[in-house]
């Protein structure tokens, strides 16, 4: 399944399809599904606020209650593309999360799909990737789902007085100041899972070049036991079976243009947090940068590589160095140092990012939730592709997200992401 993105810029954005059967009572109730939709997420105090800057002294951007909070209006229809069918869904998704949200209010946004064939409907939710990461999604997902948590109806609370952020700016670099020395070595820590200060140069090859505005995005489906079991086999996990499953393909690939790279230099997106509620969202993850191997049999290359991202989250077990220094890359971004080194980076060729969902079928508004399709949008510097995994009531879906002009040959990528990951669960062929 193939979708392409309008151009422009490329904002942080995340967003879900959210696949809803047919209701058990016949035809469905777009204006029903869009109340329902926007009474619950506006319910998430966190999707009331704002990310403002403050006075100069007064510290870092603070979270602030919209004083006028109004969830209606982040809540729209659209008509799906013909034939309606999860290719134009994910087509839908494409433009949608590419289209920077609107900056004079909480930065996320749904959109219902009524009148899909069959009588199923789809909401398509947009977060900023300020707002949550993926284990954060999971929460609004609880929220938004049938039997979540109830609405919280505090009323929006006035910004603290200036002296009041002063002294909190004040207290925080006091604390800093005082933590230089575990400061220092939750830096090094960082700096070492993301590839070190003077990392491996990740091989030169198609993959990495510069990328323009444009994405396309491509999801393959299969059944997620038999690939958790053949991970276990192997004494690996269903991140590690995902990794090698991408590496390979990402070879095939390379192989099919008649180039060859081993291993592939992956950068793993993991969760700092194994858990979070809607009071707890924002985004809290850490890059490992982890060498897969590509070439050989996929079963034999799973034995040699299971357990390495599980070493590599243990000795970063603390805050990315992004956040680490917060002040420091908000200031490289701010001058475009940050985007020129994403287009110069030669420390890894992917991106990968695999959250696991419910394992059961959620309902919203009393109907199934069949299907849920991650997709998201970014500055991708010179990473041509990069993946987006989710589990869901049994199903691994793997979003691929590419530059078209730098990735023609999608259909390729994605039959061989299929067969990887067919050759894992098949010991005949995965070796």
């Amino acid at each position: 399944m193939q979708a392409l993105g309008r151009g422009g810029p490329s904002p942080m954005q995340l967003g879900a399809v959210l696949v809803l059967g047919p209701p058990a009572g016949g035809d469905g109730d777009g204006e029903e599904l869009t109340r329902v939709v926007a009474e619950r997420l506006g319910g998430v105090r966190r999707l009331r606020q704002r990310l403002v800057r403050v006075p100069p002294g007064a510290g870092r951007p603070v979270w602030a209650d919209d004083p006028h909070p109004d969830p209606p209006a982040h809540v729209g229809t659209a008509a799906c593309p013909h034939p309606g069918d999860t290719q134009s869904l994910l087509d839908l998704a494409t433009e949608l999360v590419a289209h920077p949200l609107p900056a004079d209010r909480p930065d996320w946004s749904a959109v219902v799909v009524p009148d899909l064939p069959g009588g199923r409907s789809a909401v398509v939710v947009v977060l900023s990737h300020v707002l949550a990461d993926g284990i954060g999604g999971l929460a609004l997902l609880a929220s938004l789902a049938d039997g979540g948590p109830p609405p919280d109806r505090t009323p929006p609370r006035p910004l603290p007085p200036y002296r009041s952020l002063v002294a909190d700016a004040w207290r925080s670099r006091v604390r800093s100041l005082a933590g230089w020395r575990s400061a220092a070595a939750l830096v090094r820590d960082a700096a070492r899972s993301a590839g070190g200060l003077r990392p491996p140069r990740a091989a030169p090859c198609s993959l990495l070049a510069p990328t323009g505005p444009r994405r396309r995005t491509a999801a393959v489906q299969v059944p997620l036991e038999p690939l958790r079991a053949a991970a276990h086999r192997a004494g690996g996990t269903m991140n590690d079976a995902l990794l090698v499953a991408v590496a390979g393909a990402l070879g095939a690939l390379l192989e099919s243009r008649g180039e060859s790279v081993d291993p592939v230099a992956v950068t793993v997106v993991v969760a700092g947090r194994r858990a979070a509620g809607v009071t707890e969202l924002g985004n809290a993850t850490t890059p490992l940068v982890v060498a897969v191997p590509a070439a050989g049999k996929p079963g034999e290359r799973l034995h040699r590589f299971a357990g390495t991202v599980r070493r590599a989250r243990d000795q970063a077990a603390g805050p990315p160095l992004t956040a680490l220094m917060g002040p420091v890359f908000r200031g490289l971004t701010a001058v475009g140092a940050y985007r020129w080194w994403l287009r110069h980076q030669r420390r890894f060729h992917t991106l990968v990012s695999n959250v696991r969902g419910p394992g059961t079928v959620l309902t919203l508004a009393g109907r199934p939730v069949e299907q849920v399709l991650p997709v998201a949008s970014g500055e991708a510097g010179n990473v041509t592709v990069s993946f987006d995994a989710l589990s869901y009531a049994g199903i691994l879906t793997v979003t691929a997200v590419a530059d078209p002009e730098r990735v023609p040959d999608l259909p390729v990528l994605t039959a061989a992401v299929r067969e990887q990951l067919a050759a894992l669960v098949t010991p005949a062929l995965g070796g």
